[in-house]
């Protein structure tokens, strides 16, 4: 397939990158400085849009089969999450050959006997005022999504605790927040990659979210 990963220099995006360049995938990174994707794949070799995020165009993203949103930002210009998706969104109405994937964040997750949003617990945690805003737009942004039907999309949340690190065995599971055997909520970079990869694959999820952990 053509997959087009924007943000291929963050830490999932490089991890989704080399994940569909190891499937064999043809793969474009969509990056604003490409000096740093080279010193981040050493000899890798793949396709490069060097561009402002903003600045793409329908012209530049309807060569994919599906468009990889790893795009992040720094909280206080979180808001960037929804603006960014209502852009993607825009550029893609009523285009069925072209699949846009996002990556949302747990904070919308569903958690609890009383299934509460892990967004409101992250709230209550020490400093949060620091970084909330991220799981909040990014929440944002998936009840936006889920207002959108005509357009093939699909979204997938971590665990708790998002981190660098290789595939681990995974545990997938679609609204609620997920722990394996040890109590723990931990998606390594590594496992979010092969996740998405498999539901590219796949296609197992259309205009819905799902999550997955670390087993």
């Amino acid at each position: 397939m053509k997959i087009g990963i924007i943000g291929a220099t963050g830490n999932a995006g490089l991890a989704i990158l080399k994940e569909a360049v190891a499937r064999k995938h043809e793969v474009t990174a969509i990056v604003r400085n490409q000096a740093k994707l080279k010193s981040e794949l050493g000899g890798t070799e793949v396709q490069v849009i060097e561009k402002e995020v903003f600045d793409l165009t329908a012209d530049d993203l309807k060569q994919f089969d599906v468009v990889v949103n790893a795009f992040a930002t720094i909280p206080p210009k979180a808001y960037l999450h929804i603006d960014l998706a209502a852009k993607l969104i825009h550029l893609f109405r009523e285009n069925e050959a072209t699949r846009l994937f996002f990556i949302v964040g747990a904070g919308s997750l569903q958690t609890g006997a009383d299934n509460h949003l892990l967004l409101e617990d992250l709230k209550q945690t020490p400093d949060s005022e620091s970084w909330i805003a991220i799981p909040e737009n990014q929440f944002k942004e998936l009840e936006f999504l889920r207002m959108i039907d005509n357009v093939d999309w699909v979204a997938v949340s971590p665990g708790v605790t998002f981190q660098h690190g290789d595939a681990k065995p995974l545990i997938v599971g679609e609204n609620h927040l997920l722990f394996n055997q040890n109590e723990e909520s931990i998606t390594s970079s590594g496992t979010l990659a092969v996740a998405i990869l498999n539901e590219i694959e796949g296609a197992k999820y259309r205009q819905s979210r799902f999550t997955v952990i670390d087993d």
